[in-house]
Parts: structure tokens; C-alpha cells; sequence
């Protein structure tokens, strides 16, 4: 069980989230840097206040990340948008047919959206999104085949999930993988690193020294490649804590 509180040092605002755990972890979170604090349960305010004080330096730069990092507007999946699928930008065409619905790229720069007619932009957005979860399915399910392989792990369950604040997540004692559907919208090379980086994690639980150095060896360019990512053109979401 956990218990949410606010705490204020200066201008930042931290969520603290207080949990059954023995260390205590510090975020600073897409896509407006909001600052949340994950502390074991008997942690007092005031030794959370003086770890915020003592990070301050590096929130404020994480912060000035996010607030400078392009990112779409509200997109209502109409004719003469642009949207993107990995890490190329596309012209949205929405055709109404009174046919099962459809998504297909024509040339080297449109998507066409085929919808029902009178179909909202619910809808619309419904089926762009079964989309992307599909094409990400088949580009994720071929890395991780390629690099269990060349890892020596096997994941026992992985899936694919809208989520705020990671690009992947992964249960290291029940071998299970999730991988972020925005990445459907960013670089293969950027997808790649982030399947390798949950992997590692059943050989490393950790982001220790070890874990670090098999990176280095799996994906000599990962820093650079994750720099890409994390500044890459940020999808319109209305995002909470």
C-alpha cells in the first residue's frame, strides 16, 4: 500500500509516493517535468526536503529538458496532419468508406486513414492507435528474438502499453517485458535500445556499473541513441500524475 503527499521547496513541487521500501527514488517526469519522489514509508518530510534541496541543481536542468522540447499540438486525427511513425513524419489523409476501418502508408510521406462515414475523432484516433500498436508488435517482437538470442535470456510474457512515464518496464523475476506504445512514432534505432535496455534487466536488475558496461557492449552508441529519444518531438497528451 502506498500514500500520496505534496511537498514545496521553492518553485518545485514534488509528489512524494511513500511505499513499503528501503531506498528512496527520485524523478523528474514527462512531459513538464514534474518532480515526484518515491520514499520509504517511515521517511519524514524533512529528510525528503533536504534530498530535494541537495538535487535541485539537476531538477532545474531536467526541467529546462522538457519545457524546451518541441511537441505536437492536440491532434484530432484530421486531413492535413502530421503524424509519425518511427521517427519519419507523415501527412495524415483521412478517407470515409462505408468499409471496416484501415491505415495504410502511400509513397514516401502519407498515411491514409481509412473510417466509416460520420466516424469521430475518437474513432479516428482508435484506429490509428490499433495501428501503430500493430506495426510496433511486429518490429518489437522481431528485436526481441534477435537479442534474447544474443543475450542468453528468455522473457516469459511481453506487451505493448500507453504509458506516461517510461519507454519500457521490466519484472525481473517473472521475466515480463512491456514496452511503451509511443515508440511506434519514434526511430527503430531508438525501439531497439529501448528492447535491449529491458532485456538487460533479466541479467541485471539494476542500473549498476555491470549493467552500464553491457550497454556498452550490446549497443556501443546507446548514450547518443537515447539522447535522440528523449529529445525526440513529443506526441500532445493531456498527462497527470
Amino acid at each position: 500500500m502506498s500514500t500520496n503527499s505534496y511537498l514545496q521547496l521553492g518553485s518545485v513541487e514534488a509528489l512524494v509516493v511513500r511505499k513499503p521500501i528501503k531506498n528512496l527514488h527520485l524523478s523528474v517526469l514527462p512531459p513538464n517535468g514534474w518532480v515526484r519522489v518515491t520514499a520509504p514509508a517511515n521517511m519524514k518530510d524533512d529528510a525528503i526536503r533536504t534530498l530535494l534541496a541537495l538535487r535541485l541543481p539537476w531538477i532545474k536542468k531536467q526541467q529546462a529538458k522538457f519545457t524546451g522540447q518541441e511537441r505536437q499540438t492536440k491532434r484530432d486525427y484530421s486531413s492535413g496532419e502530421s503524424h509519425y511513425f518511427f521517427g519519419k513524419r507523415y501527412r495524415l489523409e483521412v478517407v470515409y468508406k462505408d468499409e471496416a476501418p484501415v491505415v495504410t502508408l502511400k509513397g514516401k510521406n502519407k498515411i491514409i486513414l481509412q473510417v466509416r462515414p460520420k466516424s469521430p475523432a475518437i474513432k479516428r484516433r482508435e484506429v490509428m492507435m490499433d495501428w501503430y500498436r500493430k506495426e510496433l508488435h511486429t518490429v518489437v517482437d522481431e528485436l526481441i528474438a534477435k537479442w534474447q538470442k544474443k543475450m542468453g535470456v528468455e522473457v516469459k510474457f511481453w506487451g505493448i502499453k500507453q504509458m506516461k512515464t517510461r519507454w519500457g518496464t521490466c519484472n525481473h523475476k517473472r521475466a515480463r517485458v512491456l514496452i511503451n506504445l509511443e515508440l511506434a512514432k519514434k526511430p527503430i534505432a531508438c525501439v531497439e535500445y529501448v528492447v535491449v535496455h529491458e532485456l538487460l534487466h533479466l541479467i541485471e536488475k539494476k542500473h549498476s556499473d555491470k549493467f552500464v558496461a553491457l550497454m556498452a557492449k550490446y549497443i556501443p552508441k546507446w548514450k547518443g541513441i537515447k539522447e535522440e529519444l528523449n529529445s525526440f518531438i513529443l506526441s500532445y497528451e493531456e498527462w497527470k500524475y
